[in-house]
């Protein structure tokens, strides 16, 4: 969940820097209004996301950990985006 939360995030972004850049919202566009039901529900799940990035990063103390693996009981690797 927290690998899509992380892309979804990055779309959105991407999103906003169209928005300041070109003055174009890829969502809108794609669905003809930013007041369409479905501009409205996919700012919505954006905004989701975000959350639980957020929600992520405070669990693990500023760390955003995307996926793990186990190879014993007591090894963890992980693949962490740490916020210097």
């Amino acid at each position: 969940m927290v690998i899509i939360s992380f892309i979804v995030l990055i779309l959105g972004g991407l999103n906003w820097m169209s928005i300041g850049l070109l003055q174009y919202d890829f969502v809108a566009g794609f669905f003809g209004t930013q007041a369409s039901i479905f501009s409205r529900l996919v700012y919505i799940a954006i905004g989701v996301c975000c959350l639980v990035i957020l929600f992520n990063m405070l669990k693990n103390k500023g760390k955003v950990i995307l996926f793990s693996r186990k190879k014993h009981k007591n090894d963890d690797e992980n693949v962490v985006i740490e916020d210097n």
